[in-house]
């Protein structure tokens, strides 16, 4: 664990950090609370802190308090030092957000027994919130391809139309379709077909803009949501994708030649900003690509 220890006391703050560098943690050390706030809100932060109760400047109470006002942040444990022992003053520490405390003179022993305690929590939580990730992970992205799932990539689609309307820009959204998919499947396997989905995803990710979403959408299906994108600007980005795709074949045993086509919808050619209009508009506009061809991008109109 990295620690910190923060006391006034220069001869407490020397025995405790040359205690815990002996039991093997790593230790970070302040005089203060204004120095235990810096060092528990800056880059690599601790995650357990020993704070007296007593400071100059902040008291550890104030620490505490201000630590559990910080909901975005990863939890800190704290373990306050004190050397008052009335139960009032006990249950004061525990409502400023103490997970515990131990009194003045401590035995070093007990302190090492509650910062391995201490440590057990931490490690239930980051196994906890790693799990909260991976569900969240799977909630909202697609096994096969690791993209935006179709409830994802719909609600970011929602949420910057909303926010194209306020500030009066354009949204593009680009409905992308694999060429002869059934024809993979059936001649090569099912294996190969994925194999070229999880591929065509790469390289439609790899050549659209850094802050574009490309989700997908159902089956060989594909969307690209295109924030502060004008027609031009779509149907380049859209052309870039496609071109990216059809460069070279997929997969390598064996390795399949394949194409997409596209249709392309945005809010200022259409004049709305309704996402299933646009969305419409955007497979009416796939659908002519399709016949007029295949391995090519439709713009739509109104």
């Amino acid at each position: 664990m990295k620690i910190l220890a923060a006391d006034d006391d220069p001869v407490w703050l020397r025995m405790i950090e040359a205690m815990i560098r002996e039991w093997g943690d790593e230790v970070v050390t302040a005089r203060d609370g204004s120095e235990a706030w810096q060092a528990l809100t800056g880059p690599n932060r601790p995650s357990l802190a020993i704070l007296d109760w007593v400071m100059p400047g902040m008291d550890g109470l104030e620490v505490c308090r201000r630590l559990r006002d910080d909901t975005e942040s990863p939890y800190i444990y704290v373990l306050l030092l004190t050397a008052r022992d009335s139960k009032a003053d006990l249950i004061r520490a525990f409502d400023a957000g103490a997970d515990d405390y131990i009194r003045k003179p401590f035995d070093p022993d007990e302190l090492r027994a509650r910062l391995r305690a201490a440590g057990r929590i931490m490690d239930l939580q980051a196994a906890l919130l790693m799990a909260q990730g991976e569900l969240r992970q799977q909630a909202t992205h697609d096994a096969l391809t690791g993209l935006l799932n179709r409830g994802a990539i719909s609600e970011i689609f929602e949420r910057e139309l909303a926010r194209a309307k306020r500030e009066e820009m354009s949204v593009g959204v680009l409905l992308a379709d694999v060429d002869h998919f059934k024809s993979v499947n059936d001649t090569h396997g099912h294996d190969t077909g994925d194999e070229v989905l999880r591929q065509v995803a790469r390289r439609l990710q790899g050549a659209v803009r850094t802050y574009d979403l490309v989700g997908r959408y159902g089956g060989e299906e594909l969307m690209v949501v295109l924030p502060r994108c004008d027609d031009e600007s779509a149907f380049r980005i859209a052309e870039r994708a496609r071109a990216a795709v059809a460069s070279t074949p997929c997969g390598s045993d064996p390795a399949v030649p394949v194409t997409i086509s596209m249709g392309i919808a945005t809010s200022r050619a259409l004049g709305t900003f309704d996402a299933n209009a646009l969305v419409r508009g955007a497979d009416a506009a796939l659908y002519r690509a399709k016949n007029g061809g295949r391995n090519r991008c439709e713009l739509a109109t109104r």
